[in-house]
């Protein structure tokens, strides 16, 4: 019981320091002049999502803790008052983020690849290719490289990316006893990370739209080499593997896993998959997953309009994502349907079961998820892209070699408190292009990179973030667990990456920063290493 209380004081203690420190408590009701809350556009704005962080870190519970945070802006956005906060939250929140056309699409997606999963499972498929896997994969040491390799290879889509490689290596990844907040790290670490140096994907796609008034791909193309916390978070996780050395709380997950506890903590979500198929072979799931992957390209680049004459770079940079891995989904699922049907390894009542079954095993996803996309609205609501758009805006004409520093720690804030790094992209680099389009166009590419990686940043670190959410779903890990583990690494990569931006806007050349940031992971890596070593030896 005494364990019970601790969560829920820190809860009413956080929630409560929210209100009283309020100014607009003590005047509730009153609105601004023009209609929109008192608190709009000011630093409160930012104080939702920043509750429920905090909470979720402390009660190791992401649920209420989100909830708590949308009921804090439904508050502010009414000004107290009760109506207005309960209509806000449920009919402006709740109820709009799903019926949003793209949100419902990455929900359809979501339980489409659960249902699509759960049959790989039944038939035999995951089961087959952990048996030739383990095979040819022997070291715990292959198997996290094989897990980020792939994880680099599916470039196109975060979303696709987390869920499949989750898919495909977990048989793989518990073979060698490497804990499920390990995978879900890799996986997290090689979906939005990758996405965003990656010139043919929904990202590239996102960033060109935000650019108005010159070619975006051309400028996303020339940012790539000053992305340095992309780039150095891919380093970090080979590092990682290949020194075969952990701190923070991912040495403890990582230790109990070799013990056989894959999970050390919280809820085990394990794969139900019920009866397995013992005709299953390797084909089972290479091959579903490969047409998964086929379909989901020509979707994207069907509705950016391939078919009707458009090149494909252009098809992909405007293509609709959300509807374009559904149609991709859709027709994947019917593929499989069929292939197992013809190859006897699972009957169409069978394929059929793994509908609900599939659906099932997302809820925690699409819960956690629909509250994430509640809270966003929350902030937007309250005009935290308002804030932060005039908060850029005063830094742009003082200390302009350091800019995009400063910029990289704005995107980093931004994204870790709304959880998304599209919404931050739009805030930021259309600020970026107009202040420096003109008048120093080297520095604008800088800083556009600055931007995209303080965006990604912000958003692997943040418990609220949709990718971090669906690397916890594909790793079948407690979401709190991998927010845990993965956010020493992470801001590990972030503080040596403000260190190199700092550095490029002087210097102005990736190719001295990035070689300074590299030695600087390996050296930290190498100092956890020899740490690991002197306790083992004691």
């Amino acid at each position: 019981m005494k364990q019970l209380r601790k969560p829920a004081f820190a809860a009413l203690a956080v929630l409560a320091a929210a209100l009283v420190l309020c100014p607009a408590v003590f005047a509730a009701g009153e609105a601004a002049a023009d209609g929109q809350p008192a608190l709009y556009a000011t630093a409160w704005s930012l104080v939702p999502p920043l509750v429920a962080i905090v909470l979720a870190l402390i009660t190791k519970e992401a649920y209420s803790s989100l909830f708590i945070g949308i009921l804090v802006g439904g508050l502010f956005y009414s000004n107290f008052q009760f109506e207005g906060t309960v209509l806000h939250i449920f009919e402006d929140g709740m109820m709009s983020v799903l019926s949003d056309v793209s949100n419902v699409g990455i929900l359809i997606f979501l339980v489409i690849l659960g249902a699509m999963v759960c049959m790989m499972n039944k038939a035999g498929g995951s089961a087959a290719f952990g048996k030739w896997a383990s095979t040819r994969i022997r070291t715990r040491v292959g198997a996290q490289l094989a897990t980020i390799a792939l994880g680099v290879l599916i470039f196109v889509d975060d979303y696709f990316n987390c869920l499949t490689v989750g898919s495909v290596m977990r048989p793989v990844t518990d073979k060698h006893q490497i804990s499920r907040a390990k995978l879900a790290y890799l996986i997290d670490a090689t979906a939005a990370p990758v996405c965003i140096i990656a010139p043919i994907s929904s990202w590239a796609a996102a960033v060109t739209g935000f650019v108005e008034g010159a070619n975006g791909l051309e400028l996303f193309i020339q940012a790539i080499p000053y992305n340095f916390y992309a780039l150095l978070t891919i380093l970090m996780m080979l590092g990682l593997a290949v020194l075969n050395t952990d701190y923070g709380p991912m040495a403890r997950h990582e230790w109990n896993a070799r013990n056989g506890d894959l999970f050390t903590s919280g809820q085990r979500q394990e794969d139900e998959t019920g009866s397995v198929s013992s005709k299953g072979g390797v084909a089972d799931l290479v091959l579903p997953v490969l047409v998964l992957i086929v379909c989901c390209i020509i979707g994207m680049i069907y509705t950016g309009g391939f078919f009707s004459g458009t090149d494909f770079v252009t098809a992909f940079s405007q293509s609709n994502a959300s509807l374009g891995l559904v149609l991709g989904s859709v027709f994947a699922l019917v593929f499989t349907v069929v292939f197992y049907a013809v190859r006897r390894v699972l009957n169409f009542k069978a394929c059929m079961e793994c509908l609900p079954e599939g659906f099932k095993a997302m809820v925690p996803a699409i819960l956690i998820l629909t509250f994430a996309w509640t809270l966003k609205a929350m902030t937007d609501s309250l005009g935290a892209d308002v804030f932060v758009d005039a908060l850029v805006r005063q830094s742009t004409g003082a200390m302009v070699n350091l800019l995009p520093a400063v910029i990289f720690l704005v995107g980093c804030g931004l994204a870790f408190a709304t959880g998304t790094s599209w919404g931050t992209f739009g805030i930021l680099i259309p600020i970026v292009v107009e202040a420096f389009s003109e008048t120093d166009p080297g520095l604008m590419i800088i800083a556009i990179s600055a931007c995209m990686a303080g965006a990604v940043c912000g958003d692997h670190c943040s418990p609220i973030s949709d990718t971090t959410i669906m690397a916890s779903a594909g790793a079948r890990c407690d979401h709190v667990n991998h927010v845990s583990t993965q956010l020493p690494y992470a801001m590990t990569v972030a503080a040596i990456s403000f260190v190199t931006y700092v550095l490029a806007g002087f210097v102005r050349s990736p190719w001295i920063c990035l070689p300074v940031g590299a030695v600087l992971v390996i050296g930290v890596l190498l100092v956890s290493r020899n740490a690991d070593k002197k306790r083992a030896a004691q």
